[in-house]
């Protein structure tokens, strides 16, 4: 426990500087550092993946209250257009906790991966959303919230990444957009740690101080450090080239992936090497 708890102090001033400097979520740092913590300290391999989501969406809980008054105070949030997107937020955030516990923990690490690839070529690439032409409606709205909300909750995000290109798109400005999605984060922290918190009650082998698939050790390390940290990235924002270090940020991404993926790669290459000596 209190090696996870200093282990995650330091995962928390980087994921705070991380989403301060490159204007992303912290889970894309949290969740594959957490699995490889977790792993280490020999929790249940079953347990490692949805651990280490639920962990993460309890941390952004903190950072997206921080983040909402910033931008409330600023006057960018659009507040009608994140009650249209909340109920579906709900919906899927309950929906996409119980998939993930019931997903084979392969499944759930390789979902992982994969969005993790697309958040650092999406980096690498500097990729901006395009506007669209028209305004979306309630029933999109709706939709658009169930499936950011779903798939925030499998992954262990905050629904930045998928809610500004959607916002964007149907020609909401940038600045509105952030605003909104940072909004829409904290019910999709709040549902999904609530969520997971339940779901992993039943479970009789989880590590102690835990709540549900919540660890609460790691929970406080991050947030302790986490908050003082991103404003600290925000102002690094405006001094250093943001464009070359989001693409040194992608690499260490890329690599994560790669990290996550070894143990598939392991086991092909094992197999592969005992069919040759057949």
């Amino acid at each position: 426990m209190t090696e996870i708890f200093i282990a995650s102090l330091f995962l928390g001033a980087v994921a705070g500087v991380s989403a301060g400097l490159f204007g992303i979520g912290g889970g894309l740092i949290i969740v594959p550092v957490l699995v490889i913590l977790f792993t280490q300290q020999g929790f249940p391999p079953d347990l490692v993946m949805i651990m280490s989501i639920a962990t993460s969406l309890a941390t952004i809980i903190c950072t997206a209250i921080s983040s909402i008054l910033a931008h409330h105070c600023m006057g960018a949030v659009v507040w009608d257009k994140v009650l249209r997107l909340v109920p579906g937020i709900i919906v899927g955030s309950v929906l996409g906790a119980i998939v993930a516990d019931h997903s084979p923990k392969e499944i759930l690490r390789l979902v992982f991966v994969v969005y993790l690839l697309y958040a650092a070529i999406n980096l690498a690439l500097a990729h901006k959303p395009k506007p669209g032409r028209s305004a979306s409606s309630k029933i999109v709205d709706g939709f658009a919230g169930l499936v950011a909300g779903c798939l925030s909750a499998i992954l262990g995000i905050g629904g930045g990444t998928l809610i500004v290109p959607f916002l964007v798109h149907f020609q909401m400005p940038m600045r509105n957009a952030v605003a909104v999605a940072s909004a829409c984060g904290l019910p999709i922290a709040i549902t999904s740690t609530v969520s997971y918190a339940l779901l992993g009650r039943s479970v009789l082998y989880l590590p102690e101080w835990s709540v549900g698939y919540v660890y609460l050790p790691a929970f406080f390390g991050i947030v302790v450090t986490s908050i003082f940290t991103a404003p600290i990235g925000a102002k690094l924002a405006n001094k250093i080239s943001a464009q070359r270090l989001k693409r040194y940020f992608s690499l260490l991404l890329f690599v994560m992936a790669a990290k996550l993926l070894w143990p598939y790669c392991a086991g092909l290459i094992g197999t592969i090497t005992a069919l040759l000596h057949l």
